[in-house]
């Protein structure tokens, strides 16, 4: 099919453009291991994917609450400007989790190609989310409290404005 010359096939509709040219939103991600593979909730894990995110605000991306399951991640992030993309972060998320998982002997593939991210519009939303993620690991019958359970916590605290 042929497209006119003036549209391009991966423009976002013109509601995102406003969306994320005039605002940074919140974003609520998830990223999974590879066929779930059971190998992330470890304090050598933890501590990479810590770091990381405790450096995020050099690459202008605010990480707030977040949960380390054993097969997946949940974060809530904020992109405080354009200097790095969300995906370029998130590949290096990956790559810094895989190096401990190497050294743990775990084998490749680590990961689930891409990650899934949602727009949070509202404090409400953001909210839900975060009790979301702090109840995961309770919902999975890991713990009885999300405060026993180690592999969780707050980089940053997040609050949009309404």
């Amino acid at each position: 099919m042929n497209q006119p010359d003036n549209i391009k096939y991966f423009d976002r509709p013109k509601r995102l453009k406003i969306l994320f040219d005039n605002q940074r939103p919140l974003f609520y991600i998830t990223f999974n291991t590879h066929h779930r593979k059971k190998c992330l909730a470890n304090q050598q894990c933890f501590d990479a994917f810590r770091k990381y995110c405790e450096r995020g605000k050099d690459f202008g991306m605010l990480v707030g609450n977040f949960v380390i399951m054993p097969d997946h991640i949940h974060l809530i992030i904020w992109r405080e400007n354009n200097s790095c993309g969300l995906k370029n972060w998130m590949r290096g998320v990956k790559r810094i989790i895989s190096n401990e998982l190497k050294k743990l002997n775990i084998e490749y593939p680590h990961w689930q190609e891409g990650f899934f991210d949602h727009v949070l519009r509202n404090n409400e939303s953001c909210v839900r989310k975060s009790e979301y993620i702090n109840q995961n690991p309770v919902k999975a019958g890991l713990c009885n409290s999300y405060h026993d359970w180690a592999y969780r916590g707050v980089i940053n605290q997040l609050i949009l404005s309404d």
